[in-house]
């Protein structure tokens, strides 16, 4: 049989946990930067584009994957270097106020951590953030950043070792294309010997 997956179904971006995760960043952050941030700040356009952005290119991303492999990377990594400009958003807002950023043997990061790894869901974060300060509703954003980060340097090394073990899809169809004239070769030259 030929190959003929070369188009494979992808793009089932909201089955991604980095997806999922990059939501909660979203939602999260559109509440801190309009609860938090002055009317007119440009940060709060500026945080909540970087989150948005680092959404929609893995959403877009995943999306392309089917066509086009390069393109997956190459919006994955947009979405990456999006969520790391948003990082420094939040860590420069803690600074600047004179707020804690959490150490990692901090027990309330140790907490964070726990909950961030377990709750993908944007209105877990939503809820609790609607009781939660500023500088914890930062520090919370900051685990999930670092989460979703690695989530994706996860994504990028997987889908490149796709790419360098089957190409990309030029390749797959031209595979695609080979498999299929020699199975017609093969089933012309069985005709051809049968009829003598």
């Amino acid at each position: 049989m030929p190959n003929n997956d070369f188009l494979p179904q992808r793009g089932n971006y909201r089955g991604l946990v980095a997806y999922q995760k990059a939501e909660c960043i979203y939602d999260l952050t559109y509440f801190f930067a309009t609860k938090f941030l002055a009317v007119g700040d440009r940060t709060v356009d500026q945080m909540v584009q970087a989150a948005r952005s680092g959404k929609q290119n893995i959403a877009e991303g995943s999306a392309a994957s089917s066509t086009s492999r390069e393109t997956e990377i190459k919006l994955t990594n947009v979405a990456k270097a999006s969520l790391q400009e948003l990082l420094v958003d939040y860590e420069d807002y803690l600074r600047v106020r004179g707020l804690q950023q959490w150490a990692q043997d901090n027990p309330r990061f140790q907490q964070a951590r726990k909950a961030c790894a377990e709750h993908n869901d944007p209105g877990y974060y939503t809820a609790a953030a609607a009781e939660r300060s500023d500088e914890t509703i930062a520090n919370i954003a900051i685990i999930l950043i670092h989460q979703t980060d690695y989530l994706l340097y996860k994504l990028i090394e997987r889908l490149k070792d796709d790419f360098i073990k089957k190409g990309g899809i030029r390749e797959e169809m031209t595979r695609a294309r080979l498999e299929y004239r020699n199975q017609q070769r093969s089933q012309q030259g069985s005709k051809e010997h049968q009829s003598h």
